[in-house]
C-alpha cells in the first residue's frame, strides 16, 4: 500500500515550530531520534513537515498494521528505502515468510548502508506509529541494522509509547536525539499562533488559560479552535467549552480509552475524581490489587496519565474532566462514594489538605470538619497557610451539619472575618456539644462518628481553647483570655505529642492572641512575656504570620514606652518574616498592618509626616471609623476644608482594604491617624476621627471600636490628642478638662500632659506631673527627650537660659541618636535662638534642621543644579500631597506639563519617589 510510504498531508492550518525543526535537524548528527508522545501530540505532522523540507529524500513508513509480524514489516522497510530512491540492491533480498527474517538479509541490508551508496549522505528512515509494532524481535533486528549500518542510516522513530531499543545504550554513548510531550506541548505564543490561523484571536489571557486547561496537547487546541470557528461567540466557546461534550471527548475516548481492557477503563474512570493518585489510592477505589502495574503501563503508554514522582500519578486536566462525565453517565451516583472512600485512604496516609477536600467532595462535611478540628488544624484558618482554600472549601458547608466539629470550624470562619457577634454564637454552641457528652453517646465502636470526632474530644476541646483565645483578642477581655489560656495548657497534655508538633502554629496563635489581650488592658510586661515566647517558638511556614503578629506588637510597645528605634527595628522584623515565606495575608489575621501602623509612628516622631502617610496608606487594616469620622465631619462644616491637608485628610484612608481587625490594631491605626493629622494642621479632623473610632473615652460619642473593657493606654492616647486639638484650637480650658483622663501610670502620657500644661500656661502643674513621675527607668528616649524639652521651655518661661540651654542638651543628645525632631517642632519657636548658639548648635548639626538659613545641614548634599521657580511652585503642592490632577489644576497647566516638571525635581534633586523628594527639600530647607 503506497500511502504507507508517502509523507502524510499537512493541513492548511499547521504551524511550523522552529524550535523543533531545528532540534530534529541537529539530531541528524545521532544515529536515533526518538519523538514520543501521547495521542495527538503532533508527532506525525511534526516529523513529516521537517522530512519534505530537509532537501533530500526520506523513507517513510507508516506502522498502521496492528502486530505487524517480523517478515511483512522488513518487506515494507524495503520498499520504504527504496521509494525513497536509496539504491538498495536485490542482492539484499526480500522476506519469504511473513512471520520471520533470514539474518542474511539484515546483515546485507546493514552492509549495504554502511557502504559506497550512503557515503556522506546517510539514508534517513522515518517509522512513524512504531508504537504498533509490539514483538520484540522485530525491535531487536531493528537495532542490529542500526547498530551495523554504521554512519549509513540516521533512523526517526515516532511512537506513543518507549520504543523497544536499547535507548539506555544510546543515551550513555550521546547517540540519541530525544522530544518527547513536553517540548511537542505548544507554548501560549504558539497555541495564540495556531488560532490565529484558524482565524481566532482570542485575548492573551482566554489563549494561557486555554493552554494551561490543554497542557499545550496540539490535538485539543486545534479540535478546540475548530469548534470556536464555529460558533457564534468563539472567545466565550474558548473560555468555557465542556471538555465532556465535544469533539476534544470524542478524540480522547476513541484514542485512549476505548482501547483499554474493560478493567483498565474502570480503574481510569475512577481515579478521575483524584486531584493525584497512588498505586494504594487506586486500589482502595477499585477494589483491585494491581493498581501500580497498570499506572506504570499506562504511563509508559503516553495514555495521559503523568508521573509525578514517587509513585504518584495525575491524569491531563481535559483527559480527567472528560472521564468524569463519562463516569456520571456509565455509573450515576458513584462519584460520592469515591470521593468518601478516598477522604478515608487519605486520611489514614496522613494527607490532610486531600482527605478536606475530598470529604467536602462526597458532601461528608461532618467527617470533613472533625478531621479538621481532630488534626488540630483549625489554626490554619488564621495562618496563611492554605487558609484561602479552607474558607472556601468550608463556605459550602450547609447549615444542616451539624455537631461540635461543624460549629468550631463556623467559629473560626466567623472570628478570622472579625465577626466576632456569629463566631461567639457557633464557639458556645460548639462547647456545650463538647460539655455535653454527645461525643461519648454517638460515637459507637466499628461505626463512623457522625462529628467526625471518636476519640478525639481534647483536641476538639484544645481548637475551642484557641477561638476562645482570639474571641477574647476582638472583645478585648483579658480575663477570658486568661481562662482559655489555662485551659489549653491543661489540654496539652492529653493530646499526643506528635500532633502538637505537627502545628507549632496552635502554640504560636495561643501566644500572640494573649499577648495583644494583655496589650489591649495595659499590662505591658505581661503582654512581652507571652508575646517573646511567640517569637522564639519554632520558625518556618506555619508559625511565620503569629511571629509576625507578635512581633508587630512588641514593637508596639516599645514605641508606646519610647523607643522607636527598637519599635523600628522589630516591626521591620515582622515585615520580613512572612515576606520571607512569600505568604499571602489571609482573609483575617490578626495584627495586619499593625507594623506598619507602628513604622508610621515612628515616622511622625521624626518629622518624616510624607513617609508616615505612605506607611498608614499601605497599612493592610480595616477601613474604620477614622475615615468616616473624618468624612463626616468634613460634610458638617459649611464650606469645603481651607487646606489641601485638610482635604487629604477627608480621604486618608480611600484606598486602605476593607477586612477585620482587632482592637489594638484598630486603636493604634486611630490614634496614629489623629497624630499624623495633627502635625498637618487639622485639629479639628483628628479630634473629630479619634472621638468616632475609640467613642467610649467619650460617652457622647457612637463607639466604632467596642470591647468588653476599655484600655487605659488608648485612654490616655485619646485624651492627648484631644488636648491637643482643644489647644490647637485655641481652648485652654477644654484642653485641661480633657488632661484629667491622662492614666498617671503611664510615663510616656504623663510627660505629654506637662507640656499641654505648659502650653496651656500652668507650668506649676506641668512640674508636678514631672516631679511625680515613676517607671522613666523603662522608658526610652522618646519620653525622656519630651521630658527634658518640658523643663527646658519652663527654664526658659522663667528666665533662667542657663536651665533652658541645659535641658536643651539634655534633649539634643537623647534625640541625636533617634532623630527624633517632632518633639523639637512641638515644643515651638522659643527654642531656635538657643539651638542657633554653641555648643548647642553642634548637638543639633547634621539632623535637626532649626534657625532660618539658607545653608543646608553638614553632610546633605547641595541639588544637582537649582530649581526653578516653577519646579518650586510644583514641589510645595507636593508636599501638601496634591496629586497631579489638583497641582495641575491649581497651577492651571496640563497634567503632562507636572509631570514634567517632577521628573526634573526628581533628577535634581537626585531622588526616585515623592515623598524622598518633600524629605530632601526640607532637608534642603527649599520648602
Amino acid at each position: 500500500m503506497r500511502t504507507r510510504y508517502a509523507l502524510p498531508p499537512r493541513p492548511v492550518t499547521f504551524l511550523r515550530r522552529e524550535r523543533l525543526t531545528r532540534h530534529l535537524d541537529g539530531a541528524l548528527t545521532t544515529p536515533l531520534t526518538i519523538v514520543n508522545g501521547a495521542a495527538g501530540a503532533g508527532k506525525t505532522l511534526l516529523v513529516a513537515d521537517w522530512a519534505a523540507r530537509l532537501g533530500r529524500p526520506v523513507a517513510w513508513f507508516t506502522t498502521d498494521a496492528e502486530e505487524l509480524r517480523p517478515g511483512v514489516f522488513w518487506a515494507y522497510v524495503l520498499e520504504a528505502l527504496r521509494a525513497a530512491g536509496v539504491p538498495v540492491p536485490a542482492a539484499v533480498g526480500s522476506p519469504a515468510d511473513p512471520g520471520r527474517v533470514d539474518e542474511t538479509l539484515l546483515n546485507r541490508l546493514a552492509a549495504e548502508l554502511n557502504g559506497p551508496m550512503t557515503a556522506g549522505r546517510p539514508a534517513v528512515l522515518v517509522l512513524d506509529g512504531f508504537d504498533r509494532v509490539a514483538a520484540p524481535e522485530t525491535a531487536a533486528q531493528l537495532e542490529f541494522v542500526l547498530r551495523h549500518a554504521g554512519p549509513g542510516l540516521h533512523l526517526v522513530v515516532a511512537s506513543r509509547t518507549e520504543p523497544l531499543l536499547p535507548l539506555h545504550r544510546y543515551r550513555a554513548a550521546g547517540e540519541l536525539t530525544e522530544i518527547r510531550d513536553a517540548e511537542l506541548a505548544f507554548t501560549a505564543r504558539e497555541a495564540g499562533e495556531l488560532l490565529g490561523r484558524h482565524g481566532l484571536s482570542p485575548p492573551a489571557a482566554v489563549v494561557d488559560a486555554l493552554v494551561d486547561r490543554t497542557r499545550g496537547w496540539a490535538a485539543g487546541l486545534r479540535l478546540c479552535a475548530l469548534a470556536a470557528r464555529e460558533s457564534p461567540e468563539p472567545e466565550t466557546y474558548l473560555k468555557e467549552f465542556e471538555a465532556g461534550q465535544s469533539a476534544v471527548a470524542d478524540f480522547l475516548l476513541a484514542e485512549v480509552l476505548d482501547i483499554q481492557p474493560p478493567g483498565t477503563q474502570d480503574l481510569l474512570l475512577r481515579v478521575s475524581v483524584l486531584e493525584r493518585f497512588g498505586p494504594g489510592l487506586a486500589n482502595a477505589l477499585t477494589g483491585r490489587s494491581d493498581a501500580g502495574t497498570v499506572l506504570d503501563s499506562l504511563h509508559h503508554r503516553n495514555a495521559f496519565v503523568q508521573h509525578l514522582g514517587h509513585s504518584w500519578y495525575r491524569l491531563h486536566p481535559l483527559f480527567a474532566e472528560i472521564l468524569r462525565a463519562h463516569l456520571e453517565v456509565r455509573h450515576p451516583r458513584l462519584a460520592p462514594e469515591l470521593h468518601r472512600r478516598a477522604a478515608r485512604w487519605l486520611k489514614d496516609a496522613g494527607f490532610l489538605p486531600e482527605t478536606l477536600v475530598h470529604g467536602a467532595a462526597a458532601g461528608d462535611w461532618e467527617f470533613a470538619a472533625g478531621t479538621l478540628v481532630g488534626d488540630l488544624a483549625v489554626g490554619q484558618l488564621f495562618t496563611g497557610l492554605r487558609s484561602a482554600g479552607l474558607h472556601d472549601l468550608f463556605s459550602r458547608m450547609p447549615t444542616g451539619a451539624g455537631g461540635p466539629a461543624p460549629e468550631l470550624v463556623r467559629a473560626a470562619r466567623d472570628l478570622a472575618r472579625g465577626d466576632l457577634e456569629r463566631g461567639t454564637v457557633h464557639l458556645e454552641r460548639a462547647g456545650k456539644l463538647l460539655a455535653g457528652g454527645l461525643l461519648d453517646q454517638r460515637g459507637r465502636e466499628g461505626q463512623d462518628d457522625p462529628e467526625g470526632l471518636k476519640g478525639d474530644r481534647e483536641a476538639a476541646r484544645l481548637c475551642w481553647a484557641l477561638l476562645e483565645v482570639y474571641a477574647a483578642r476582638l472583645a478585648g477581655s483579658s480575663p477570658r483570655a486568661e481562662r482559655a489560656v489555662r485551659l489549653a495548657r491543661e489540654l496539652r497534655g492529653a493530646v499526643p505529642a506528635e500532633l502538637l508538633d505537627r502545628h507549632p502554629e496552635l502554640t504560636a496563635l495561643l501566644l500572640a492572641h494573649l499577648g495583644s489581650t494583655r496589650l489591649w488592658t495595659g499590662r505591658f510586661e505581661d503582654a512581652r512575656v507571652a508575646l517573646s515566647a511567640a517569637v522564639a517558638g519554632p520558625g518556618g511556614t506555619s508559625t511565620a504570620l503569629p511571629r509576625e503578629d507578635a512581633l508587630a506588637h512588641l514593637a508596639l510597645i516599645d514605641q508606646l514606652n519610647g523607643w522607636p528605634g527598637r519599635a523600628e527595628h522589630k516591626a521591620s522584623r515582622a515585615l520580613a518574616e512572612t515576606a520571607r515565606y512569600g505568604l499571602p495575608g489571609p482573609p483575617g489575621p490578626p495584627g495586619t498592618g499593625l507594623e506598619r501602623l507602628v513604622l508610621a509612628a515612628v515616622a511622625i516622631d521624626r518629622d518624616e509626616l510624607d513617609r508616615a502617610r505612605e506607611l498608614l496608606d499601605e497599612a493592610a487594616t480595616p477601613l474604620d471609623a477614622v475615615p468616616r469620622a473624618a468624612a463626616r465631619s468634613a460634610s458638617r462644616s459649611p464650606s469645603p476644608p481651607a487646606s489641601h491637608d485638610a482635604r487629604a485628610a477627608h480621604d486618608l484612608h480611600a484606598h486602605a482594604p476593607v477586612g477585620p481587625a482587632d482592637p489594638v490594631t484598630s486603636a493604634v491605626r486611630a490614634v496614629v491617624t489623629a497624630r499624623l493629622l495633627l502635625a498637618r494642621g487639622d485639629p479639628r479632623v483628628a479630634h473629630a476621627a479619634l472621638r468616632e473610632a475609640v467613642g467610649a473615652t467619650h460617652p457622647d460619642a457612637t463607639a466604632a471600636l467596642t470591647t468588653e473593657a476599655p484600655s487605659p493606654w488608648l485612654r490616655g492616647q485619646a485624651a492627648l490628642v484631644t488636648a491637643a486639638a482643644h489647644l490647637a484650637e485655641g481652648r485652654p480650658r477644654a484642653a485641661a478638662e480633657a488632661l484629667r483622663e491622662v492614666p498617671l501610670d503611664q510615663p510616656a502620657c504623663v510627660v505629654e500632659a506637662a507640656r499641654m500644661q505648659l502650653a496651656a500656661g500652668d507650668p506649676r502643674a506641668a512640674g508636678d506631673l514631672l516631679d511625680a513621675l515613676h517607671g522613666t527607668d523603662r522608658t526610652g528616649p522618646g519620653v525622656s527627650v519630651r521630658a527634658a524639652l518640658v523643663r527646658a521651655r519652663s527654664g526658659h518661661l522663667a528666665g533662667d537660659t542657663a536651665t533652658a540651654r541645659r535641658w536643651l542638651a539634655v534633649a539634643l543628645r537623647g534625640a541625636r541618636h533617634e532623630h527624633l525632631r517632632r518633639p523639637f517642632v512641638e515644643a515651638g519657636p522659643w527654642s531656635g535662638p538657643l539651638l542657633d548658639t554653641d555648643p548647642l548648635r553642634g548637638l543639633a548639626a547634621g539632623w535637626l534642621v532649626t534657625g532660618s538659613a539658607d545653608v543646608p545641614p553638614s553632610g546633605v548634599k547641595e541639588p544637582v543644579e537649582e530649581l526653578s521657580g516653577r519646579e518650586r511652585d510644583v514641589l510645595r503642592r507636593l508636599a501638601r500631597l496634591m496629586t497631579t490632577e489638583e497641582i495641575a489644576a491649581d497651577l492651571y497647566v496640563s497634567v503632562n506639563t507636572v509631570k514634567t516638571h517632577l521628573k526634573s525635581v526628581y533628577r535634581k534633586l537626585d531622588v526616585n519617589r515623592r515623598a524622598d523628594a518633600v524629605r530632601r527639600a526640607r532637608a534642603l530647607r527649599l520648602l
